[in-house]
């Protein structure tokens, strides 16, 4: 039973460090940018997008879809960024636990 309530202990404390870990993904701001730099994305640790900033030589009314494709491929660079500051953090976090591979965090 001593190994149980060790356990149930450690589950306590990677509780309470995953929440702390999501809150500092939350205040991080991650970017991500297409065509050099010309549409850049801003989201938070969590991928909620947070700027778009677009150069105004982009800015074609009579050529959208460029524009359109432009945002969605910063959005991707900077959701990549933050996928793998996210694993990052996770295998921090979960650095001592011994997991096997594949095991995923938050359940």
């Amino acid at each position: 039973m001593k190994n149980l309530g060790q356990m149930m202990k450690q589950a306590q404390q990677m509780q309470a460090k995953m929440a702390d870990m999501q809150a500092k993904l939350g205040d991080m701001e991650i970017g991500g940018a297409a065509a050099g730099g010309m549409v850049a994305v801003t989201l938070n640790g969590r991928g909620e997008m947070r700027k778009v900033k677009i150069d105004r030589s982009l800015v074609d009314p009579e050529d959208v879809e460029v524009l359109e494709d432009l945002i969605v491929a910063a959005y991707n660079d900077a959701k990549g960024k933050v996928e793998a500051t996210m694993q990052e953090e996770m295998a921090k976090l979960t650095g001592g636990l011994g997991l096997p591979p594949g095991f995923k965090l938050p359940f």
